[in-house]
Order: structure tokens, then sequence, then C-alpha cells
């Protein structure tokens, strides 16, 4: 795809990954594709605003290029180190070794470390601004948001903030703005992104959210670096976050688990209809044929999660195991939890999956429910029942 115009004279000029399927190596999965955006600013200073993914520079240098030389640029601001935004940065500064280069310390720490290259740094602050001539530029730190480098760039006069991995979706789509594309799909990757990036870092989400309020600032777009960009509507984004932030929850629960020879299975299924007698929104998951940043995207707005797992060696299957380490690393706000399973020999994985979750800051609702060998029809109406009280407990939180 080229260039395409998103104000007078700013132009994205990223690259599409129609192909891409796991990001951050195995750890989340892109069933749509993702995009690197960077943003060309022309003025008395050329200005880029972030690169693209390192592959893709070629696709950086070539949509350059049917806006202005790409010798030509002045400045490049660098919102965050990690190598899917940085990787064009050596391609573009080996066509302009005198340009500046724009970031946080923690970004020239991080850029000196990945490229090696002695360039003209220029580190900003909170409140920074630079004049590229007719426009400029106002910088934001945002530590942790999602690395300690990371921060917000905003074009003043055009009220266009660029946040970097904030508000973005790895999403690739023919089309570059929310208002050409569908909002549904584009949500629930937004979502998606959330929860398994940001989720702990909601405190700073929130914190960030009043700071860049209390600026006063009007944000007209955003154009973030993953997905597509927020024109017709940008307070969309900036609302779900604050929620998502909040640990706002809804009256719902996901049910993960997994099973060997189909007890805990059956308990899974019973206890998902006990749910839906006490008309609560219930979704159930085996776990070792989900796909487990889906099962933690789900998990975001719900607020509850039901875990199960037969006993092997005195624990849970192994299974089972990363998606308790990402509740654990991610520690979702206000969850209520619960644990099942069938048994053989001894029966320890409902007490080790209600640590675990404990571990994660979620709150357990009930003491686990556990059954040996295969549960008899009256063993499935206790898991009916132990699901109907569950949907209880949930309603009573509202």
């Amino acid at each position: 795809m080229g260039a395409v115009q998103i104000a007078e004279n700013i132009y994205w000029v990223g690259a599409m990954d129609w192909n891409i399927r796991h990001f951050h190596g195995p750890a989340y999965s892109t069933h749509k594709g993702t995009t690197y955006n960077s943003y060309l600013i022309i003025d008395d200073k050329v200005t880029l605003v972030d690169t693209v993914y390192g592959p893709f520079s070629d696709v950086l240098l070539k949509n350059i290029a049917e806006i202005t030389d790409p010798s030509k640029i002045d400045y490049v601001v660098s919102n965050h180190v990690e190598t899917d935004h940085s990787g064009g940065l050596p391609a573009i500064m080996a066509l302009n070794p005198g340009a500046k280069v724009f970031c946080s310390k923690k970004g020239e720490e991080g850029l000196r470390k990945h490229y090696f290259g002695d360039w003209d740094y220029q580190v900003v602050k909170t409140g920074t601004q630079v004049s590229l001539g007719r426009r400029s530029l106002t910088f934001v730190e945002a530590p942790m948001l999602h690395w300690p480098d990371s921060m917000f760039t905003y074009v003043n006069e055009d009220a266009i903030l660029l946040p970097n991995d904030a508000f973005g979706q790895h999403i690739a789509t023919a089309f570059r703005f929310d208002d050409e594309v569908s909002m549904e799909e584009v949500m629930v990757e937004a979502a998606k992104y959330y929860a398994n990036i940001l989720t702990p870092f909601s405190d700073l989400v929130l914190k960030k959210l009043e700071e860049v309020t209390a600026m006063g600032i009007p944000i007209k777009m955003i154009g973030p670096s993953h997905g597509i960009i927020w024109r017709k509507d940008p307070s969309r984004i900036i609302r779900a976050y604050a929620s998502w932030a909040r640990g706002d929850t809804r009256e719902k629960a996901v049910i993960a688990y997994d099973t060997m020879w189909e007890s805990t299975a059956k308990m899974g299924y019973a206890i998902l209809q006990g749910f839906v007698d006490e008309g609560v929104e219930a979704k159930l998951y085996a776990i070792s044929s989900s796909d487990r940043n889906d099962i933690i995207k789900e998990i975001l707005d719900a607020r509850m999660v039901v875990v199960g797992s037969p006993t092997i060696n005195k624990d849970f299957l192994a299974t089972v195991g990363p998606l308790l380490d990402d509740l654990k690393g991610l520690r979702p706000k206000a969850k209520l939890g619960a644990a099942f399973g069938s048994y053989g020999w001894s029966g320890e994985s409902i007490k080790n999956i209600e640590e675990r979750l404990a571990s994660a800051g979620v709150t357990i609702a009930e003491p686990g429910l556990r059954f040996k060998w295969v549960p008899t029809e009256d063993e499935l109406e206790r898991s009916r029942e132990y699901g109907r009280n569950l949907a209880r407990r949930l309603k009573d939180t509202g």
C-alpha cells in the first residue's frame, strides 16, 4: 500500500503485514495481521514520526518517496524503541546521517543499545515543544505504556495525537481510518490488544489519561502505531481505555478448562448450564484447542473466571499453566474466580488452581468443586448448581 494523506501535508507512510500470525515471538496471536504505522510531516523541517519493523524498511522508503525524497528528512521522532517501530531507523539514518532523533532519555539508551548508531539524539520530556515551521510538536512521556521509554507526540496545529502503542490494534485492513472499516471488528482487536499487553499498566493508563485531559488539548485524530487511525470518533477508544483501565466488568463469566478423558469437560458444560439457568452470559473454552490471547480478551470485561483441570502428578494439566501464568502477570482488576475438575488418585489440581488465581489478585468466590473419576448424573446436577451459585455470587457483586 502506498502513502495515504491523513491531514494537509501529513501522511501515513507505514507498512501492512497481512500474513504475520504471531507477535512478540509466540506470545501474541495476530489472526488478522498487523500494520506498522509511520507518519511523515512535510514542513520546513521534514519530520518522520516512528518507522516500521526492519524487514519492511524498503516499503517505508518507497512510501516516503511518493511524497518527498527520503534523504530530505530533518527530524525523526522515536516514540518507542521496540523494533516493530524503530526497525526502519537505520535505513532512514543511513540516508540522513545529520537528522535529529527526538526521543525520551530511556529511548536514547534503548536506541543506542539496539542499533549502535552515534546519531544526533535530542532528549525530550513532557511539555517539550519543537517547531517544524508552520507546525509544532509537543511531547508527552508515557513510561511503562508499555516500555520505560514510551512517549506520545502531539501535532499542535492539527490536534493529532501520535501515541505509538496506545490505542492500537493488531489488524491489517485495506483502509486506514475508523470510518472506512468495521468498528465491531476493530474494537474486538483493540480489546484483545489492551487485555494482553496493557492490562498490567492500567493504573498508569488512568493517570496518563487524566494527565492528557488536564493539559486541555483537543484531540481530533489519533494515529497509533498499529491498526487503524481514529478520525471519526477518537473519543470512542479513549472511553474504552478508561473503562478497561478501571477494570469495569459486566455480568459475564469465562470458563476455561482442559481435560484428559472428558470428565472435567462434562463438569465444565454443566457449570456453563448453571450460569445460563441464572441468565448470566458465560463462555466456555477448552484451553488446548483455543487461542490463549482470545481467552484473555474475553476475561477483560468478565466479572468471573472459572478454571478447570483434572489432576496429574499432583497438579493441574500443563496446558492450563500458561493461562494461569498470564493472569498472574496481567493481574486484571475486580475478578472473581473458582476452580473445578475430576481426579482419580488425589485431586490437588483444585487447590493449586485456586492458589494461582489468588496470586493473580482474583477473589475466590466459592470453594472448588471436584469429583472422582467420571461424574454421575447426580454430580453433574451438583455441577449445574455450582454454576448457578457462582452466577448468583457474580450478580451480587454487580
